[in-house]
């Protein structure tokens, strides 16, 4: 399930509508599509860990020229009209240095772990950010036991 963003269409200058900068594919054949798992049983009113990796089957480049700059995760609860943004998590270390690029041995990693605690059921949609490729998207329902 994509992101529920605007309707397909152009803007007045001719670009594309929001919603038609977000892709999405196989997370196991392509690397940029954010992984979300849903950690143990989610029981309601009871918190839920959720884990998002982008990369986890097929590695990510992580140098200073192609990178994951930012995760997303939102909640969108069954039966309301917009989602929560539950969290970002930015990663800003990608092997530069005052020496110049790659030539640190420091990078972070693009895996950031949500805590949730929610009485509805619904789907959690996950975005990442590549600096060379753009905006990537994926979900997951969350039923609550």
């Amino acid at each position: 399930m994509a992101l529920q963003l605007p309707a397909s269409q152009e803007t007045e200058q001719g670009e594309p509508a929001m919603k038609e900068l977000y892709q999405s594919a196989d997370w196991k054949k392509e690397k940029h599509v954010p992984v979300i798992e849903i950690q143990g049983k989610p029981a309601k009113d009871q918190s839920v860990r959720i884990l998002v990796t982008v990369g986890k089957e097929i590695a990510h480049p992580n140098t200073t020229e192609h990178h994951i700059e930012w995760i997303e995760l939102y909640f969108h609860p069954t039966g309301e009209k917009f989602p929560y943004l539950l969290g970002r998590a930015t990663f800003a270390s990608h092997a530069a240095s005052v020496n110049g690029p790659n030539t640190s041995t420091i990078f972070s990693e693009p895996e950031a772990t949500f805590k949730l605690k929610t009485g509805k059921s619904g789907t959690v949609h996950a975005a990442s950010y590549c600096n060379i490729h753009g905006l990537w998207e994926n979900s997951a329902e969350l039923i609550l036991s």
